[in-house]
């Protein structure tokens, strides 16, 4: 027996957190305890950062107009994805991509903007601080699964735009608008499997050993 390892109640909790996450995008409104939120955040800075940079900046949106103007930007590259599409643009037009209205908690997530002074573990690769951010953003998002809170994250604006709606200075980027808080049900597969859109691949086909596939 491992002595660092978990109870096995406790292992199994942490796989299921995993297998039962979902990209939300139905929320049933509601609000989010200060103390929940507080421990979702926590979780989210809990994250590994190469060099330990932490490149992640959070945004709390509460201010209700400035909620309505990043949905605005939301839905005007929601309609340009969907003319970059091509034959799939109705298709896409018909799924829900986002909950900016109705979620409970609205956050934007940013790269900071002296990013580029950190060299330890980016020399050669500069895009780990994405990778980084990424890492805090899926600990957000499992730890709400936990609290039984759905996030969704929203990638569908223009990075400029968003950054100067929101007071982002030169040298940071927007990169997650991400809703938050409680939701009718949690999806029983991924959304958009469920709609028809993609399927997931298995892992054997990802997977392999020495070299590429």
């Amino acid at each position: 027996m491992n002595q660092h390892a978990f109870s096995a109640a406790e292992r199994d909790a942490v796989y299921r957190v995993i297998s039962e996450r979902r990209d939300m995008r139905h929320f049933s409104g509601g609000s989010v305890p200060d103390e929940q939120l507080a421990r979702v955040l926590a979780a989210a800075h809990a994250a590994p950062s190469v060099g330990l940079m932490q490149p992640w900046r959070f945004i709390r949106i509460t201010d209700p107009s400035l909620r309505q103007a990043i949905h605005g930007q939301v839905e005007v590259e929601r309609v340009r994805t969907a003319d970059a599409l091509g034959e799939r643009s109705d298709e896409f037009m018909r799924l829900k991509v986002e909950g900016i209205l109705t979620c409970a908690e609205l956050l934007v997530v940013a790269l900071t903007d002296d990013r580029e002074r950190h060299v330890f573990g980016r020399r050669t690769m500069p895009q780990m601080d994405l990778a980084s951010a990424a890492c805090a953003i899926q600990n957000l998002w499992l730890a709400a699964r936990a609290e039984g809170l759905g996030t969704g994250w929203v990638s569908l604006f223009d990075p400029v735009e968003l950054a100067e709606l929101v007071g982002i200075p030169a040298g940071g980027e927007p990169i997650a608008v991400l809703c938050l808080g409680p939701v009718p049900e949690f999806y029983e597969r991924p959304m958009l499997e469920q709609e028809g859109w993609a399927a997931a691949r298995p892992l054997r086909e990802l997977l392999s050993e020495n070299s590429w596939g």
